[in-house]
């Protein structure tokens, strides 16, 4: 350019002097923006320098910087977070557990929250509290207090409720390995789960894109308190610099940690139709891709750091590999979805291959089976990220263990207890953690599993999961113990900021104030281990004649109720004989020589209840979900598909003719006092016949394996259908009417169950049971499964003379249909359950996930405990026994269970004709 311009003719005047001025500004400008200046070097030579030197040099010193809080943190006397204006908090008169696991996690005294911090903890001053003119005092009158609960895998926001297309981000489909990919970036605000998740005592969550990749990209820690903002950027916490700052990051700060989901086994082998080979090898390529971009950065910074910039260029690095670089640099945490011995060796070995570590393996259902494996993981074990119950959903999961979160105590390895929400409701994440305790995690470590851990998994223990002084004032008032079963909260303060407006509470019982004293499962856990995952489930049996002694009550079925037999303080005996009770009371002829062949069993104060029904799940239908080749199948939809004319035009599908015994979850639930499985076929509209099973049976053709062959016709109106809701109720009002297969519903002998969560299609099918009533002069019996928003037309469902049954016994918005759900306390006064049984309907409740049959007993105890007018434990079995036959068209047969204290011990079968003990 300077050739160029001197090629013109030569002009002595003002205007070309000018002109060659600000030429040669221009070209010493085009020059140094991007090249180099020289510097000398010590053997007299020079070297071009760029002028970007001195920001490339801080880039490299940064390369080997740990991620942190800076030095001034520490001395902190106002959050980031914190709102202007906000009011500060004295809450006495409390219990409070810190966090810690030393034997120091408990003190009583009270709390200070101000300016978004805790500012003290324990016995405080009338000094320190006059310092603030306008503070809110809250009186916890003993209650319990703990750090706000820590969901380590949250797929909240990005996977949005109610589930619509147009908010489903969690996973993208277009390559195997994309670490570049942010879960921020489809972070929904509007996703009505935050406030019922924070009515759960969950304050902050670590937000995982999902799992069909190897490398699903990069997560995000989220506070779920709304901001005036109203932006997914403004409910971050310690998200890295330049997140917010752009590329104007202070170079002096140490960076902050990140946080990236991977995956092995089946989810990416499904996706991509490749196999675990194909994942590793994947794997190996994106980190080796990484380590050579990282290899050329130090290269390139030891060469600059040393002043030997000849020949140097540009800073290497790629936008799509600098995340997975920064992995290879320790400064991101990998939350790592991985179930099995094979992949978990896998994803082991990479680390050792690449070296970087692991944060956590997520789902991780055979870790319990391998935990020296995890202890060879580069950098140290990762942490365990489990379920508590949720297993054999698919064949990767089926040997999860109750136990397992014990047994990885045990072992060394840190627990971590997760909701993968919305696989599992997080407004329920604690309980996760008391079913943990109930089957032997130590009290502190399952407190410590939805706070301090996951916090300190995920590099934040330095601000909250902890109640420390200088800690964000992220804490949980709760009714109960936190393990105790039901506990809920009164007050929830983020950034102490009080979350729940007007919030309800009911009064739990005083012995719900204690930690629960949980029974022993060590012989259980040892064979978990010993069977490989696969113990042996079937019972002993027992002689014809079994003594019970110490029983506190008996509870009998009687005319479609649950009632008390007996009432004694304890010390009360119970006979049964060929499977039937043949004296309550004294009995003293128990102790007589004609029952020296009996055995005796001391229930030590428990008590004997009727077995418990479970409904809403494929439970005898299925053994693997996810593995159709274990499972009955699906039948054929008479309105969007086509049925086989060999089957005929009025054909129904009998469930009973597909039961599959001694799954494992059936066995389970046996363990658990489920003694009877009522199960439809798998439809979509007209589903087929309902049968009632014994769950403890090892096929169809023993004694007592099928309770009744036929209960109910079941049929599904929904507006998830191929066709629209009109055409469905269209299709069902001709069936009532015409249709020989609906003639004992048209006569009024056998319930009609519809599967409906809407109002609106409720109001529809209330119309169409009056509208056929009418016609054929007889009282129809239909009952809802479902029922989310029953709540609604409560009045009229009882009008109608209809029943409900809750599946789930505890609502959630999980679809559009469901949105106008009755949360509960502390959101609403009472439950659902509560208010239904207030109107007289008859309601029973059920479950989604085979997995959860198990688990009937504690969802009758929450369903007593959590009702505002109060449930009695009659009242409370009934939902699970004689409400739920009655609904389902089963006929009763005869036969504490309600909280995180007792242990099934054994099960009084009339059908078989035993008594099975556990």
């Amino acid at each position: 350019m300077a050739e160029k311009a001197q090629l013109g003719p030569y002009r002595a005047n003002k205007s070309f002097k000018l002109h060659r001025l600000f030429g040669g500004a221009l070209l010493l400008s085009a020059v140094s923006i991007g090249t180099l200046f020289l510097s000398p070097r010590l053997d007299g030579s020079s070297t071009r320098v760029p002028l970007h030197a001195a920001e490339t040099l801080q880039k490299c010193r940064q390369l080997d910087m740990t991620p942190g809080p800076p030095p001034e943190f520490w001395s902190r006397t106002e959050s980031d977070r914190y709102v202007e204006g906000t009011k500060p908090v004295y809450i006495k008169n409390a219990t409070i557990w810190t966090g810690g696991v030393d034997g120091l996690e408990v003190i009583r005294g009270d709390l200070l929250l101000a300016r978004g911090l805790i500012q003290q903890v324990g016995s405080i001053s009338a000094s320190a509290l006059e310092q603030y003119s306008d503070l809110v005092e809250y009186d916890a009158d003993g209650a319990w207090v703990s750090p706000g609960i820590f969901d380590l895998h949250s797929h909240m926001g990005v996977y949005s409720l109610p589930e619509l297309d147009g908010a489903s981000d969690g996973n993208s489909f277009k390559g195997d390995m994309q670490p570049w990919l942010r879960s921020l970036d489809g972070l929904n605000t509007h996703d009505m789960a935050y406030e019922a998740v924070v009515a759960g005592g969950v304050t902050t969550g670590v937000i995982l894109p999902g799992s069909a990749n190897g490398i699903g990209g990069q997560a995000f820690v989220i506070k779920y308190r709304p901001t005036a903002e109203k932006s997914p950027s403004s409910m971050l916490l310690e998200p890295p610099h330049s997140i917010i700052n752009g590329s104007n990051v202070d170079p002096s700060l140490p960076p902050r940690w990140r946080q990236m989901k991977h995956a092995c086994g089946e989810n990416p082998s499904r996706i991509y139709d490749q196999t675990r080979m194909d994942t590793i090898w994947h794997f190996r390529q994106s980190y080796n891709q990484a380590r050579q971009i990282k290899e050329k950065q130090d290269a390139y910074c030891s060469a600059a750091l040393a002043g030997n910039w000849n020949g140097l260029g540009e800073y290497p690095e790629d936008l799509q590999w600098e995340a997975l670089v920064d992995v290879l640099r320790g400064r991101v945490k990998i939350h790592n979805h991985c179930y099995e011995a094979v992949d978990l060796d896998g994803i082991v070995r990479l680390t050792n291959e690449y070296k970087f570590s692991i944060a956590a393996f997520h789902h991780a259902h055979e870790t319990y089976l391998v935990p020296d494996l995890l202890k060879k993981a580069y950098g140290g074990p990762p942490a365990a990220a489990i379920f508590a119950t949720t297993a054999r959903y698919k064949r990767e999961s089926y040997r999860g263990s109750e136990f397992a979160a014990k047994i990885l105590a045990d072992n060394g390895i840190k627990v971590v207890m997760k909701s993968d929400h919305p696989v599992i409701n997080s407004r329920y994440l604690l309980h996760e953690a008391q079913q943990a305790h109930y089957y032997g995690l130590p009290d502190n470590l399952a407190l410590a599993s939805v706070t301090s851990t996951p916090a300190t998994v995920a590099g934040l223990d330095h601000r909250v999961g902890f109640i420390r002084t200088g800690y964000d004032a992220d804490v949980v008032i709760w009714d109960s113990h936190p393990l105790a079963l039901g506990a809920t909260p009164k007050q929830v303060f983020i950034d102490g900021i009080a979350q729940l407006k007007d919030p309800f509470s009911v009064t739990k019982p005083d012995p719900f104030q204690q930690v629960p004293k949980t029974p022993n499962f060590e012989k259980e856990a040892k064979d978990a281990v010993k069977y490989d995952g696969l113990p042996p489930l079937t019972p002993q049996k027992t002689s014809d004649i079994v003594v019970f002694t110490n029983v506190s009550n008996v509870y009998v079925k009687k005319d479609n109720a649950v009632v008390k037999a007996l009432s004694e303080a304890a010390g009360g005996v119970v006979v049964v004989e060929g499977g039937n009770i043949v004296c309550s009371g004294s009995c003293p002829e128990a102790f007589s020589h004609s029952h020296s062949t009996a055995a005796f069993i001391d229930l030590k104060g428990g008590f004997i209840s009727p077995g418990l029904v479970s409904f809403g799940s494929p439970l005898g239908l299925e053994h693997i979900a996810g593995e159709a080749s274990t499972n009955d199948g699906p039948v054929p939809d008479a309105l969007t598909g086509s049925i086989p004319a060999i089957l005929g035009s009025d054909a129904i599908i009998h469930a009973v003719d597909g039961l599959q015994f001694e799954s494992r979850d059936m066995l389970i639930a046996y363990r658990a006092g489920v003694t009877t499985g009522v199960t439809a076929p798998s439809g979509s509209f007209v589903s087929g016949y309902s049968t009632a099973f014994s769950t403890s049976a090892s096929h169809k053709l023993e004694k007592g394996a099928i309770i009744q062959s036929v209960g109910a016709l079941h049929v599904t109106v929904t507006m998830n259908s191929g066709v629209s809701v009109s055409t469905q109720i269209a299709a069902l009002r001709a069936l009532l009417l015409k249709s020989p297969a609906f003639d004992q519903v048209r006569q009024g002998s056998m319930p009609l169950v519809i599967n409906v969560d809407s109002a609106d299609i409720m109001a529809t099918l209330i119309q169409l049971k009056s509208e056929v009533e009418a016609s054929t002069g007889e009282t129809l019996k239909f009952t809802f499964v479902g029922g989310s928003e029953s709540h609604l037309l409560a009045s009229e469902i009882s009008g109608a003379g209809i029943g409900v049954i809750l599946v789930p016994s505890r609502p959630f918005p999980e679809t559009w249909e469901g949105r106008r759900y009755m949360p509960g306390p502390p959101l609403s006064h009472d439950t659902i359950i509560g208010y239904l049984l207030a109107h007289n309907i008859t309601v029973g409740i059920g479950i989604k996930e085979q997995s959860s049959a198990r688990n009937a007993r504690f969802d009758v105890g929450w369903a007593a405990l959590s009702a505002s007018s109060g449930l009695s434990k009659n009242d409370a079995l009934a939902l699970a026994t004689t409400n739920l036959e009655q609904l389902l068209g089963i006929s009763s047969r005869a036969g504490s269970l309600l909280d995180f204290e007792a242990k099934v011990v054994g099960v009084i079968s009339p059908g078989k004709g035993v008594v099975d003990l556990f």
